[in-house]
């Protein structure tokens, strides 16, 4: 491909990865691959550190992975603990429960997360370049099928040609690559979208638990609170809706409102300040379809996305990058046969009994009824409970880990 246009046009290469996105998954992906002696070049629209709407939650599972890649001390030393999971429902209903034995997850905030492994992935040996914001694939049409070889990146007038024999594309739930050749698309359902802030002089909850990760579930709408460095709590909002929305428009009015009118909430939040103006995204589901593209994997949130109410979305995103690079690593030494159809197994094993575990549990919360019949069984089967949170924090993964 070439720019069209007066503007200049630049071809560059010596790398053997392209990596389209530095959050977490684009990060793992090139510190696994610089580790192994790629040449790796990062790059993504944003400077970093910079700030993204996140839960700020890592479970143990997540935690885990990331102490087994040698990338946790830091954010373990400046994350708060996260000892379990409190959900609570309409009606004064508490579900709550620890991660086992002395497991437990961090709260941080994503920019100190991401900017952490961006920082790992530097000391890799990855070359990392900030605000360049990718415009197209470079896609070689041929008999047998379009191959891909890198991107072009760029402004319209000063455009590059980034070449590389693999591309990963990391670059979230909006991806310019994998929307763009057909791989993703956001389902016509579920469609919600979320409005997230940070607060400062938030109370404790009624039950002291700072140290446990909160989800108010509430009809037709969730509220996630995590306590975070700071001292701030991160506050996120999660309800279906669309783009012409009301609330949408004016996102700050729409969550003091939810907290003001929640029993369980308003007087924690009563004194609470709004550090600054909310962050909206949505529609965050995103599919992936398609088989694949030589040249191409994709990684992260790009790869697919459900809203997860249990903190696992920054395992998903660390191992899914650790899949990815080591498909890359297969492609760069074997060719491409099979590389796809290896990756999406591996993907299945990894995530498939989690995602519909959180499928079964979004529709068990989307029901007030359910989570008050839940709230029953906890007191009558703790077992139970315990197993749901221990699959929730992903404690298996941790046990994994260790052996």
């Amino acid at each position: 491909m070439r720019a069209t246009g007066g503007g200049a046009h630049e071809k560059v290469k010596n790398a053997d990865v392209v990596v389209v996105g530095a959050g977490p998954a684009g990060a793992v992906a090139a510190t696994v691959l610089a580790r192994a002696g790629a040449r790796v070049r990062l790059i993504d629209r944003a400077a970093f550190p910079r700030d993204k709407l996140c839960g700020d939650t890592l479970n143990p599972g997540a935690l885990a992975l990331l102490r087994r890649l040698g990338l946790s001390a830091s954010i373990e030393e400046r994350g708060l603990p996260v000892h379990g999971m409190r959900v609570t429902g309409e009606h004064g209903v508490v579900i709550e429960g620890r991660y086992p034995g002395d497991l437990c997850g961090r709260a941080l905030v994503r920019r100190d997360v991401d900017w952490a492994l961006l920082a790992g992935a530097m000391a890799a040996g990855a070359a990392f370049e900030p605000s360049v914001a990718v415009r197209r694939a470079i896609v070689d049409e041929r008999a047998g099928g379009p191959v891909i070889r890198g991107v072009v990146a760029g402004a319209e007038r000063s455009e590059r040609d980034l070449h590389a024999p693999v591309t990963i594309a990391a670059d979230g739930r909006h991806s310019t690559l994998a929307f763009a050749l057909g791989l993703a698309r956001h389902p016509r359902w579920p469609r919600r979208w979320a409005v997230g802030a940070y607060f400062e002089n938030v109370g404790d909850n009624a039950a002291g638990l700072s140290t446990f990760g909160e989800m108010h579930v509430r009809r037709g709408r969730y509220i996630g609170v995590a306590p975070v460095p700071g001292p701030l709590t991160n506050v996120c909002l999660v309800k279906p809706s669309a783009p012409g929305d009301p609330s949408l428009h004016d996102p700050a009015a729409a969550l003091r409102q939810e907290l003001a009118r929640d029993p369980m909430l308003r007087d924690r939040f009563a004194h609470a300040r709004l550090v600054h103006p909310p962050v909206v995204i949505g529609p965050l589901a995103v599919d992936a379809c398609g088989t694949g593209i030589d040249g191409l994997l994709l990684a992260g949130d790009a790869s697919g996305f459900i809203d997860p109410m249990t903190g696992d979305g920054m395992r998903f995103a660390i191992r899914g990058g650790e899949l990815a690079a080591v498909a890359a690593l297969e492609a760069l030494e074997h060719g491409w046969a099979g590389v796809h159809d290896r990756l999406a197994a591996r993907r299945q094993r990894e995530f498939g009994a989690k995602w519909r575990f959180n499928r079964a549990l979004r529709a068990l919360v989307a029901s007030p009824l359910a989570v008050a019949a839940a709230a029953l069984g906890a007191r009558v089967a703790p077992g139970v409970l315990q197993a749901v949170i221990n699959n929730a924090g992903d404690c298996d993964v941790s046990a994994t880990c260790r052996a």
